[in-house]
């Protein structure tokens, strides 16, 4: 039954992937109708996190971009079907990476890297960043496994496209280790801007007007393994257009503070956001730990 869900679904998918960007996008104002005027998928989650994250903002603002967020969920779900059919030649032309000589010459110098990012724009299309290298190195990125089996090797077919590898969440640290033991030069994209489970809160931030737990595993990753720690900025130019940019937070991680390349990281993100708010995946409880309670845990 497994594996004829997954046909059957990864043929519908597909399908869907034929068809050009232009009727994609046709579809994607469809399912923008049934999302969010007929469904209101997680609207209260929504609205709760852009009204406490800018308590400036009139009811006006907060609802242009309420709509703008769904019209960007939606095309977003759209692009990532289109990752099991589209060339590296298109992809290269709609996301286009600034700055790569930041990774390069590190790399050339012997060193493998971190890749932080959030889930902006399509953080989807970033595993193309694969086809700016032919030196041999891996790109690899953390993802957590989806509860439906299904769906979870549908997710990590298509973020594979491109050759990056995809690590389990669970397995991270060992699998780093045992490539750099075995002399791999590496490049591995982490996004964690998202929430850490109250047990792994071991630092406490502002972010978007709320003191916000944050994950530091990364971070720990990074002193015990030395590599270089980058940021990549996700601009959304227009419907299936991106530049992102790369940016070093630092080549030598072992000499930061406790918690500066954390600290770094979130500072990054949060003028990313407020760049454009409505980018961002607003529909996840980012706020619902509060230390005041972790504390007394």
């Amino acid at each position: 039954m497994h594996k004829i869900g997954y046909n059957l679904i990864y043929f519908i998918l597909y399908i869907h992937a034929l068809l050009p960007f232009k009727v994609l996008y046709i579809l994607s104002d469809i399912l923008y109708f049934w999302a969010y005027k007929v469904i209101g998928y997680r609207l209260k989650v929504v609205r709760e996190n852009l009204q406490s994250s800018f308590p400036d903002k009139s009811k006006e603002e907060l609802k242009i971009i309420e709509k703008e967020f769904y019209h960007n969920f939606c095309d977003y779900f759209v692009e990532t079907i289109k990752l099991l059919h589209v060339s590296n030649e298109e992809i290269q032309r709609r996301f286009v990476f600034k700055n790569m000589d930041i990774v390069h010459n590190l790399m050339k110098e012997g060193n493998s890297g971190i890749m932080f990012l959030g889930h902006y724009g399509n953080w989807e299309w970033v595993p193309s960043i694969n086809l700016l290298f032919n030196d041999g190195s891996l790109l690899a990125q953390i993802y957590r496994p989806l509860k439906n089996k299904v769906f979870d090797k549908i997710f990590l077919k298509i973020r594979s496209r491109f050759g990056s590898l995809g690590i389990p969440k669970n397995n991270t640290l060992r699998a780093i280790l045992n490539f750099k033991n075995e002399g791999q030069k590496m490049l591995v994209g982490f996004m964690s801007d998202q929430t850490p489970s109250p047990g792994n809160i071991h630092y406490w931030t502002e972010f978007l007007n709320h003191e916000t737990g944050v994950y530091t595993g990364v971070e720990r990753i990074a002193k015990k393994t030395g590599f270089f720690v980058t940021y990549l900025d996700i601009v959304k130019e227009g419907r299936g257009k991106y530049t992102a940019y790369v940016k070093l937070i630092t080549d030598n991680p072992k000499n930061e503070p406790e918690f500066a390349i954390t600290e770094k990281y979130i500072r990054e993100m949060e003028a990313t956001i407020l760049r454009n708010p409505a980018y961002w995946l607003w529909t996840h409880k980012r706020w619902k730990h509060k230390k005041e309670n972790i504390v007394k845990e």
